[in-house]
């Protein structure tokens, strides 16, 4: 029997397109469950922010009644604007271990795209950078926070359908217990404190005590500091602002700080709890009100404290600041701040490929590469 890709229209066709990962991944011991209101909130045009510059669809792909996978497509106007492309995105993919099925997908979101004047399909990313981006082709264990899962077999149905390789991001992992042993800390202090000497920089830990003005601190350096980085959009005001809620939740300011040349904001930095070790356990699912969910992950955060995993996603530095070692200080005060804390483990990510200043300074504190995810793209 063939495959049949249908366009989601209804709430009833969205309802199977929006629950497939729940069976897709059934028993895998390294999917992440995520909370249904921030997936809802992923594919909700008229409530989600980036919305307001995309325009996409939905398809599933089934044979006969069965479901077998599913794809999201768009158009990101901001995107194509600030990089001078006329590109297509796909993302929301996931699929059985079955050519046709992956083949169908792809192949109508890369039509959906040549139909809208676009010259390239690329992905997966759902939908923005500031989301879950790239497939993972190296590193099939649980994924950090904010990092996406899918299954090894992905990476050759999407090279099966004709898409290649354009850029790699990398995830570096460095245990407490390793830094310490290989000196790591001792070197950095000894590193930040003749940088901030030389270049008269001044760090501080995020006040706890005075939280809105420190997030608006981290509003007007984030676009600034990232503006150059490969696929990088600048967010809206209303993205910011929903991203601050987001990650406030769960927020600890022993993991973020900012730093000053001469007085004035250079950069920051950002880290975060490993939130998916909470998910794990309290298994977000379709049919299971969310309340008891939350009421599970409060548990396990707060009372039986199961999170010994920190996660890095966000390090920038201001162009006319850079080459000066303010990302090294950073990173220091961070990762000093993160042991005295009690994590154990750490995920600096996802770093460029290409970005070799970055690149480095993970290399030489020790960090050691341990998830490679991928962007693919194909001609219209």
């Amino acid at each position: 029997m063939s495959v049949e890709v249908r366009k989601v229209v209804s709430q009833s066709d969205f309802k199977p397109f929006f629950e497939f990962p729940w069976a897709l991944y059934k028993g895998d011991p390294n999917w992440v469950p995520p909370l249904l209101s921030m997936r809802r909130e992923l594919f909700d045009k008229k409530k989600g922010a980036a919305w307001e510059y995309m325009d996409g669809d939905f398809f599933t792909a089934w044979r006969g009644d069965h479901l077998l996978g599913t794809i999201g497509v768009v158009v990101n106007r901001r995107h194509n604007e600030f990089h001078d492309e006329n590109i297509a995105w796909f993302g929301a993919f996931e699929v059985e271990n079955d050519p046709e099925a992956a083949s169908a997908l792809l192949e109508t979101a890369r039509q959906w795209a040549k139909d809208r004047g676009c010259t390239a399909l690329r992905g997966p990313q759902t939908f923005t950078t500031h989301e879950e981006t790239g497939l993972l082709v190296e590193g099939f264990t649980r994924p950090v926070i904010l990092y996406p899962y899918n299954k090894p077999y992905y990476q050759a149905l999407v090279e099966g359908a004709g898409f290649t390789g354009v850029m790699d991001t990398y995830g570096y992992y460095l245990s407490a217990a390793k830094a310490i042993e290989i000196g790591t800390l001792d070197r950095l202090n000894r590193l930040s404190a003749a940088i901030e000497k030389r270049n008269k920089i001044t760090v501080r830990m995020t006040d706890p005590k005075n939280l809105k003005a420190e997030f608006q601190l981290f509003k007007d350096l984030y676009n600034a500091a990232w503006e150059k980085n490969w696929g990088f959009v600048p967010m809206t005001p209303r993205e910011l602002d929903n991203m601050v809620k987001s990650l406030g939740q769960f927020f600890d300011y022993r993991l973020s700080f900012f730093s000053y040349v001469d007085g004035v904001p250079a950069g920051m930095i950002m880290g975060f709890p490993d939130f998916n070790q909470v998910l794990m356990k309290a298994n977000p699912k379709p049919g299971t009100p969310e309340i008891f969910t939350l009421l599970k992950a409060l548990y396990y955060w707060k009372v039986a404290k199961v999170i010994d995993w920190g996660r890095v996603p966000l390090l920038g530095v201001k162009e006319e600041y850079r080459g000066k070692g303010v990302d090294v200080v950073l990173y220091g005060a961070l990762l000093r701040s993160m042991i005295e804390s009690g994590y154990k483990h750490s995920d600096s990510g996802w770093i460029l490929s290409t970005n070799q200043p970055m690149t480095g300074i993970a290399k030489n504190v020790g960090g050691e590469i341990y998830k490679v995810y991928r962007y693919y793209e194909k001609a219209c």
